[in-house]
């Protein structure tokens, strides 16, 4: 799917470059505050087109209140028509939760794809045990369960990312999405978060054919295909110290305890 972007030419990049300059801020801090790869920033630097999904955090990082001269080269209506062309497009979700559920999918799996792909790529350079909080901008440390943070290591993500492929594979063919360990029900809250900011960004232009409800339901629908928050409740809120026994303890990650039919075990 192309991402949505905004034209970016060498003025752009040396101005983004300057204004790094000028706040004293390296590659790897500048990088860092956005939320994106170092190799990225070097790309926007260099004149290349910007994510518009990234403007945001890369403005913010700058203190600018926009790019400089810019502007998107596809309306929303058009990006949506992209997506539903997807590779990854879930009819499952478009038909039990909305379009914009299936939309914030394919967003959501492609960003997060990115990002493993990029803490992969950089922990691929590094000693082996090295873990994603000892990568220099890194954009999933901040965004994992900080509790486990020095188990994230190469195999692990490489896990992750596997886990990623495999809903992305079947979004198109699967009757329905579930989640039956808590690294599936991570991946998928993931996707859902990573979504967000172009999502309220489309919201707000969104207009059904059917005029269906589905704006209510896309920000939360990670939750109704786990029935539960507890993935919230125990990896993200701080109030429980997780021991080894407890369902939600990294040891327990990769194990399949959710909607599980025990009566083929037997």
């Amino acid at each position: 799917m192309p991402p949505k972007t905004v034209k970016s030419n060498l003025d752009i990049g040396e101005a983004i470059k300057n204004r790094r300059n000028e706040l004293n801020l390296t590659l790897a801090e500048a990088a860092s505050k956005a939320g994106i790869g170092i190799k990225t920033w070097s790309r926007y630097e260099s004149g290349e087109s910007i994510r518009k999904d990234k403007v945001s955090g890369l403005c913010r990082t700058l203190k600018w209140k926009a790019l400089p001269e810019t502007e998107s080269d596809e309306s929303n209506s058009e990006f949506i028509k992209e997506c539903r062309k997807s590779k990854v497009w879930s009819p499952f979700l478009q038909e039990h939760f909305g379009e914009l559920v299936a939309l914030s999918f394919v967003i959501g799996s492609d960003l997060l794809l990115d990002q493993l792909n990029e803490d992969l790529s950089a922990l691929s350079e590094m000693p082996r045990g090295t873990h994603i909080g000892e990568v220099p901008a890194s954009v999933l440390s901040s965004s994992l369960p900080q509790q486990f943070l020095m188990r994230y290591d190469y195999e692990f993500m490489w896990n992750m990312r596997k886990t990623l492929k495999r809903y992305r594979e079947n979004a198109p063919h699967t009757e329905k999405v579930i989640a039956h360990s808590v690294l599936d029900e991570l991946v998928l809250y993931l996707v859902m978060e990573e979504s967000r900011f172009l999502m309220e960004e489309i919201e707000l232009d969104y207009d059904s054919e059917d005029n269906d409800e589905s704006y209510i339901y896309w920000k939360d629908w990670a939750f109704d295909i786990f029935d539960d928050m507890d993935i919230v409740t125990f990896l993200y809120s701080d109030i429980f110290i997780l021991t080894s026994d407890d369902t939600y303890h990294f040891d327990n990650w990769f194990t399949q305890q959710f909607y599980i039919d025990r009566t083929k075990e037997n």
